[in-house]
């Protein structure tokens, strides 16, 4: 009568060893795990910005290997080098040129030699805010330092935010040109790298579907890029030539502006709109032309609205709401990088549940019967 007894404690004995053995291995690859991510997340956003330009630009870079003899670390030389003269280099400048700026309006209004022109007396006519944005405008024309004094607080915290956003340029900036130098060694070692990436999709998600996976989230950050960088130079170009049309000043500025409000998925009538308000307030414009530039502004404000759609999704196995939502999502919970990360998760996450969706058994049992007779037949 002990012998079951026995057997059952040396079960328990044996089930307890194993179970015990489990826990300590799982502790220690989570203690490996946060670890790694410990020394690792520092380097994590810079990473995560060298991934999405290595995939975005590695089509160009392909391209580029091919005239030159199939010379990787070559071309994505050549790639990061054009990019720093042709984007970083002159976004440095504007970057220093934004600084200096805000910082001479800073100590402009603490030093009291800031001065406002006088408004036109248009401004007074327009709706609604009309008379009350005339006679702030007026009183800071008159009496500055009044106004500045009455608005200290406000100023003050303003001037706070300002400086900090311009002490913040220098970090990112070199963030991303790190980032840029990052994606072309990835670029190099692209055709190892981009197996390695399908290995792991193989191992997550099968054999089957790694490979699937693997092209959709690069059509996804692919997709992202073109329709937010894509959708921005647009738009910024159509702005730009409509404010030299206008005979606007610094319409170069002003396109630029537009530019980096795109990208950071911001509207464009941010700039537009008080473009249009200077217009009908200047007085150097009739009522026609006033007109007609007018809405060539807000059409070239408003046309992201018609270009996102088109763009946005394209070259993508997922509907396009699915990638303007998870990249609009992202943004608004994790700012530019998110836009990357939730469209690419949404896309990804779409996919399987529709996966799982065709895979009703119920339905395939449904569709073997129903063949059945023909297949007898």
């Amino acid at each position: 009568m002990d012998a079951p007894h026995e057997t059952d404690r040396e079960l328990e004995k044996r089930v307890a060893a194993r179970l015990l053995d489990v826990f300590v291995r799982t502790g220690l690859v989570l203690a490996l795990v946060l670890l790694c991510y410990h020394f690792f997340s520092p380097f994590l956003t810079m990473m995560l910005w060298a991934l999405i330009l290595a995939v975005t630009i590695y089509p160009l870079h392909e391209m580029l290997a091919g005239r030159i003899g199939g010379k990787q670390g070559l071309a994505s030389t050549l790639i990061v080098l054009v990019a720093i003269a042709v984007i970083v280099t002159p976004t440095i400048m504007l970057a220093s040129q934004f600084g200096d700026s805000v910082h001479e309006l800073v100590k402009g209004v603490r030093d009291n030699t800031l001065e406002v022109p006088a408004p036109s007396e248009k401004v007074a006519a327009w709706p609604v805010v009309g008379k009350k944005v005339h006679a702030i405008w007026s009183q800071a024309h008159d009496d500055l330092p009044a106004l500045v004094k009455s608005m200290q607080p406000k100023i003050g915290e303003l001037a706070t935010k300002a400086l900090g956003i311009v002490a913040g340029l220098g970090g990112g900036l070199l963030m991303f040109v790190l980032a840029f130098i990052v994606a072309g060694i990835m670029m190099a070692y692209g055709e190892s790298g981009a197996q390695a990436m399908q290995a792991i999709f193989e191992r997550v998600f099968g054999l089957a579907r790694g490979k699937e996976f693997t092209n959709l989230s690069s059509a996804t950050v692919r997709a992202v890029a073109s329709g937010v960088i894509g959708i921005a130079c647009i738009q910024a170009l159509l702005i730009g030539v409509s404010l030299m049309i206008a005979s606007v000043p610094f319409a170069g500025l002003l396109a630029v502006i537009v530019l980096v409000l795109g990208v950071a998925q911001l509207p464009a009538l941010l700039v537009t709109l008080p473009v249009i308000g200077w217009i009908w307030a200047s007085g150097d414009y009739a009522t026609v032309p006033a007109a007609a530039y007018s809405v060539l502004l807000v059409v070239g404000g408003m046309a992201d609205n018609v270009l996102k759609p088109i763009m946005l999704g394209r070259g993508v196995d997922a509907p396009m709401p699915v990638i303007l939502i998870g990249a609009l999502g992202g943004m608004a919970t994790s700012g530019i990088l998110g836009m990357f990360i939730g469209a690419t998760a949404l896309a990804l996450g779409y996919q399987i549940f529709m996966r799982w969706v065709d895979d009703n058994p119920e339905r395939v049992r449904q569709q073997a019967a129903g063949d059945s007779p023909s297949v007898a037949g």
